[in-house]
């Protein structure tokens, strides 16, 4: 049960950000410029950073909403699956694994990103702007994965939940639905 009321219909982070639409907004316009925005770095690419940050925090709402909105960018379900358990391992380029661990170093502490880290990440061709948005995305979603949980938000009854939230992402992006969310409301 959320420690504060937000509309039940709502569960995760879409009631919170609908609980205080003054505060949501500056950061669904800086999610939607990371994750949606001009880049490098593919939709799900950058989908997956998002989930490995949150499986690592072990926010269970944002890793099944992100894995699930990974898996419709890249069209399958094993890249996300791997890159929580081993990155290493995952069917990933180079180049993405190096800015995967430096996700999840950022994900521990900051300070944990290395001169090694970024060294490697350049060297499988990973621009400034790859490494600064991974940095970002990582710390952005620490902050979502710490206000899910920290309000103890509640997860929806329905794990299929996960894929309609994960299509209106990929379809709508990260900002406000304009006609709201009542419409979810059973």
């Amino acid at each position: 049960m959320p420690h504060i009321a937000v509309e039940e219909h709502l569960p995760g982070i879409t009631g919170l950000l609908e609980f205080r639409k003054d505060t949501a907004q500056p950061i669904r316009e800086l999610t939607q410029i990371l994750l949606r925005g001009t880049s490098t770095l593919t939709e799900g690419e950058r989908e997956l950073i998002a989930t490995v940050v949150s499986n690592g925090n072990n926010c269970k709402f944002c890793t099944a909403a992100h894995t699930a909105a990974a898996d419709l960018f890249l069209g399958e379900s094993e890249t996300a699956g791997m890159v929580k358990t081993d990155i290493a391992a995952a069917p990933v380029s180079e180049k993405m694994k190096t800015l995967l661990t430096i996700a999840d170093s950022v994900r521990e502490s900051g300070k944990l990103v290395t001169t090694t880290h970024i060294e490697k990440a350049k060297a499988e061709g990973a621009t400034d702007l790859e490494i600064h948005d991974t940095v970002l995305i990582a710390a952005l979603f620490c902050l979502y994965n710490r206000y899910v949980d920290g309000l103890g938000t509640a997860l929806p009854a329905d794990p299929g939940y996960f894929d309609v939230l994960a299509e209106r992402l990929i379809n709508n992006g990260y900002m406000r639905l304009p006609q709201g969310y009542d419409h979810l409301k059973k």
